[in-house]
């Protein structure tokens, strides 16, 4: 949790807002890829692409 926290302070203290959508969608496209190695869910992820 702290890695977090001082990544938010870096951003926060070096306006590097731009940071965070970026960060935001490799944490979402991860998500997926763990998500597609279920079985249950595969089906619908591949539908997506």
């Amino acid at each position: 949790m702290s890695f977090l926290y001082e990544l938010w302070i870096f951003m926060r203290v070096r306006k590097k807002y731009w940071l965070f959508p970026v960060i935001v969608m490799m944490l979402v496209l991860g998500g997926l890829i763990v998500l597609s190695q279920s079985t249950a869910v595969a089906p619908m992820i591949y539908t997506m692409f």
